[in-house]
């Protein structure tokens, strides 16, 4: 018997393009996967290395990430297994910083703000004048709704507050929150990350301002189970599939619809492979490939006019986003040493040029026999270092033996995902998700409530799929 179910073709293999196959199948839908690079993951992904699989990047989810956390149940990943919990802590290695109290886990939700405001009150090395700014300002922040003007940058929302007030608090959250400089970054993005870190909801048994660190590789968190969920249901996944072009196949006018053509199908042309046709697509590449994408469709003679202006306008914004390298220098430290710290993060005091790491992190190797690795992160990396990563590891090497006060440490890696993030400016207009009734975009560069982080790429593949649910509607077809 022949399926009838629509056919939706997911280009783009990463945890947008994921949660959209996902999100797919669980509709009934035949799905086929393309992934133009040999590896699942996109952005977010383990890399094979001469010392065993390393992730690309050390990424954090809380326990406000509600679609995430439920994407991962839904594939079956146990999560208090896979994800570490840590009470919200950005502690330096000197002791200093802020940690939410345990007990405040047991607090209501709406109560959430009152861990974050007993932190403030017991941050060591703050006198009592930092304290009682930091209270009157996030009070200030919560009677406003959380909201500021939308031209307003994280360092306006911060004048006035004393510099170790924003050192200790404002800088870590907002650079690993939104990869961006104060100065740069928007204030409204960022309160709204703090309200729902606060106040948003959660799964059981996590408080939204929790930490979750995963223990094993980003390959084994989310893309390998999410693979094999998939092919179990029937989906077809490819790897080393890169779209090079899309067709819009619009059927012929004909008598019972009243002679308008239908809505479009697809043609997908696969380098070096087999094309695909399809009743619907999710674009879910980095915003550079769905430019090169969509500004070819625009271009072809056979597109519909409407879908050209949509695809060229979608690229014009696309092209205006600033993207941003994040770096992770990978190091060893010597036989026998033991971290001391109670959570396997701390934040660094930065300098761009001395001391460029804002993050360091202690992985267990994937064999025991390995030992401890540290994961030191350098968001948004001075301009200066472009070209040199040598140069920028062995500063970067001297800066956590400065700080965890080793006595030596070896850079086992480098990596060095240049367009990593985008820069969360104040008023940035992002691209749209809809192109067409059969064409959505998706990712964590697509408009949405998130900055550039796993929540919002799983957000815009589930909201990708919503959107095509009323064109892919048995009966249904609406006019482009």
């Amino acid at each position: 018997m022949v399926n009838r179910a629509p056919h939706v073709a997911v280009v783009g293999g990463g945890w947008a393009g994921l949660a959209a196959a996902v999100a797919a199948c669980q509709r009934g839908w035949r799905v086929t996967l393309l992934e133009a690079s040999p590896h699942w993951g996109g952005r977010a992904r383990r890399v094979p290395s001469r010392i065993g699989p390393l992730d690309n990047g050390q990424h954090i989810l809380i326990g406000a990430y509600h679609a995430t956390l439920t994407l991962l149940a839904t594939l079956g990943v146990p999560l208090t297994q896979a994800l570490q919990r840590v009470p919200m802590a950005l502690t330096y290695p000197d002791g200093g910083g802020l940690r939410v109290p345990g007990w405040t886990s047991t607090l209501p939700r709406v109560a959430h703000a009152v861990g974050l405001g007993a932190a403030l009150l017991v941050a060591r090395g703050w006198t009592w004048r930092d304290q009682r700014a930091a209270l009157a300002r996030l009070a200030r922040w919560q009677l406003a709704g959380w909201r500021c003007a939308p031209t307003a940058t994280v360092a306006e929302l911060c004048a006035g507050l004393p510099r170790r007030v924003v050192a200790d608090w404002i800088e870590p959250l907002a650079v690993a929150a939104l990869n961006t400089p104060l100065q740069q970054a928007s204030g409204a993005v960022w309160l709204r990350v703090l309200d729902d870190a606060l106040h948003g909801p959660a799964p059981a048994p996590y408080a939204p301002s929790d930490l979750l660190l995963p223990r094993a590789d980003l390959g084994t968190l989310l893309p390998d189970a999410a693979t094999r969920w998939l092919a179990e249901r029937g989906a077809t996944l490819r790897l080393r599939a890169r779209v090079t072009r899309l067709q819009a196949v619009t059927p012929a006018a004909s008598p019972s619809d009243g002679g308008n053509p239908g809505t479009p199908a697809w043609h997908l042309a696969v380098a070096h492979g087999t094309p695909v046709q399809a009743d619907a697509v999710v674009l879910a590449t980095p915003a550079w490939a769905s430019t090169q994408l969509l500004q070819a469709l625009a271009a072809d003679p056979d597109c519909p006019a409407g879908l050209a202006r949509r695809g060229v306008a979608w690229a014009d914004r696309a092209r205006a986003l600033q993207h941003i390298p994040i770096a992770t220098v990978w190091l060893a430290p010597p036989p026998g040493w033991a971290w001391r710290w109670p959570t396997p993060m701390l934040a660094l005091r930065h300098h761009p040029q001395q001391a460029p790491a804002q993050f360091v992190f202690a992985r267990a190797a994937d064999h025991p026999a390995a030992g401890l690795r540290l994961a030191a992160v350098v968001s948004a990396p001075d301009p200066a270092w472009h070209g040199r990563a040598a140069d920028l590891a062995a500063a970067v090497q001297r800066q956590v033996q400065q700080a965890l006060a080793l006595p030596d440490t070896q850079v086992l890696a480098t990596v060095v995902e240049q367009r990593a993030t985008f820069a969360c400016t104040p008023g940035l207009a992002r691209p749209w998700a809809m192109l067409g009734p059969t064409l959505v975009a998706a990712g964590d560069h697509v408009e949405g409530p998130y900055p550039a982080t796993l929540e919002g790429a799983v957000r815009s593949g589930l909201h990708a799929v919503d959107a095509l649910g009323a064109a892919l509607t048995p009966g249904f077809w609406p006019r482009p």
